[in-house]
Formats: structure tokens, C-alpha cells, sequence
């Protein structure tokens, strides 16, 4: 009860915190949302989710989630890898791990189109924003050659399954399928070890993007680089194993292992860059 407390105490100035971490008015319109779900799954005793988050709206949202004293709560995007998630806030009675899939609330459908035709992750989101569902309503999109596992908010599901009948040029066959039943595409990776002088931002950004350090700093000073999905200005913040960098124009990477010293005295660590 004490942690619930915590949380509870925190609430009391609300609109501060969210004014404090939020960088935009969007931002805040954002936290006042979670904070929102935060407080109903409190008052009501029963689970409550927020709509899809990207990655950088988990984030922030994850910041907020701290400074409340971590209610307890759970990001889902209905398989372990998904990108776009959504937090559910948990009562008292439900443990992170014993949540279940209608508790998160996320559902699958499968589109369909013949063999012989071609369709994008941008055919299909265009599809879904042309029949004026809410990018909030959809979470990842997992394309593969002649079909497409949607990940959604079961609000949004009847009507599609009446209306979405075409992406592009092509007929669809849409089918509600199982959480256990989607296929996820393997996504191609490059590993990269290195060593670095310390585990600085730009060190090790410049190792995972193959750059000299002093343009990685000029890129992090100049606003082109996230960490952790959130924009970071300072070359010297720190990076911790699990971390992920992006960079406007050069892609995704991310610092899997931190190892030892190597005989130099550099820092050992192993990237993943997106391909």
C-alpha cells in the first residue's frame, strides 16, 4: 500500500509534472491522457490502458510512470518485439505477468491479397487512415509477402472487418486471427564489436554508425540523434547496455553487450544496426 500511496501523492500536483517533462504541447496532452488511465486503474481497482504509444511516447510515458513512483503497470504491443505498444495500468489484485491478453486489450487481424501483387507497410497504413482510423487505434503492422497482421485496439475491429477491402489497387480478405497466431518478419540485422574509450553517446554511436566521433558530436549537438527514443543533445550522456541510438539519415542501433577491458583499456561492447 505504501507504493500505491507513493503514486497517489504524486498525483497531487499533476499538471506541474506533466508540464515539467513534457517538450511540446502534444507532450502534455499525451501524459495528461496516461496519467489519466493511471489514476482510473487506482480509483476503479480494474485494469486500464492507454491507446498504441510509439516508442517515443512509451518513453516519456515511462518517465512519468517513474515520477509517479512506479504504479504498477505493463507495455504490450501483443508479441514481445512490437515497436508500438500500449501500458496498462494494473489494481492491486493483478501481478505484471498474470495479465491477460483481453486484459491488455489488443486484438490481430489478417488482410490478405492475391499472389502476384505487391503491397507496403504504407499501402496498408494509408488503407486504415483512408477509412479514418486513428493512428492511436493501430499499433504495428507486420507485412509479409501476400499478407498483413494488424495489431489493434479491439474498438476499431468490427468496422473493419466490414470495411477494409482494399489497400492500393488490391482486393483484401481480412479475418480476426489469435495473438499466438501472427507472424512476425524477421528483421535483418548487422552485428558490430568494438571498443570505445568510454561509454559516451557519441563514442558509441560512432561505432554503430561507422563515423568519426567528432561528427556523431556534431550530429547529437545539433538535434538529429535519440536515445532511447527521446532526442539527446549532450555527446557526453551516458550509454547503458540494452540502450538504443537513432540518427536522422543514418538509421537504428542498438548497444547489446558491454564487456570488459580490453589490454588499451577500452570498454568492449557489441552493437546491433538495423539494416
Amino acid at each position: 500500500m505504501t507504493h500505491k500511496r507513493m503514486a497517489m501523492g504524486a498525483l497531487m500536483n499533476q499538471t506541474e509534472l506533466c508540464n515539467r517533462l513534457a517538450r511540446t504541447p502534444e507532450d502534455r496532452l499525451l501524459l495528461r491522457r496516461v496519467l489519466d488511465q493511471a489514476v482510473a486503474a487506482e480509483r476503479k481497482c480494474v485494469p486500464c490502458r492507454t491507446h498504441f504509444l510509439s516508442p517515443r511516447e512509451a518513453a516519456l510515458s515511462g518517465q512519468l510512470i517513474a515520477a509517479l513512483g512506479q504504479p504498477s503497470h505493463r507495455f504490450d504491443g501483443g508479441y514481445p518485439s512490437a515497436e508500438r505498444q500500449v501500458c496498462v495500468f494494473l489494481p492491486d489484485w493483478l501481478e505484471p505477468e498474470d495479465c491477460l491478453p483481453e486484459e491488455v486489450g489488443i486484438t490481430a487481424l489478417r488482410a490478405t491479397w492475391y499472389q502476384g501483387e505487391s503491397l507496403s507497410h504504407r499501402d496498408l497504413l494509408g488503407a486504415l487512415m483512408g477509412l479514418g482510423v486513428r493512428r492511436e487505434m493501430v499499433g504495428d503492422l507486420l507485412v509479409a509477402e501476400h499478407s498483413c497482421d494488424c495489431l489493434l485496439l479491439p474498438e476499431v475491429v468490427p468496422f473493419l472487418l466490414q470495411n477494409l477491402t482494399q489497400a492500393g489497387r488490391s482486393r483484401l480478405r481480412v479475418a480476426q486471427i489469435g495473438l499466438d497466431e501472427i507472424v512476425v518478419p524477421a528483421v535483418a540485422r548487422k552485428i558490430i564489436r568494438d571498443t570505445v574509450s568510454s561509454l559516451r553517446l557519441d563514442a558509441v554511436a560512432a561505432s554503430g554508425f561507422g563515423t568519426s566521433r567528432a561528427k556523431m558530436a556534431e550530429a547529437i549537438s545539433s538535434g538529429r540523434v535519440t536515445l532511447n527514443y527521446l532526442e539527446c543533445t549532450r555527446p557526453d550522456h551516458p550509454v547503458a547496455q540494452g540502450d538504443s541510438i537513432a540518427c536522422r539519415g543514418m538509421g537504428k542501433c542498438r548497444l547489446t553487450a558491454v564487456g570488459g577491458r580490453s589490454r588499451k583499456g577500452r570498454v568492449n561492447i557489441t552493437l546491433e544496426r538495423y539494416i
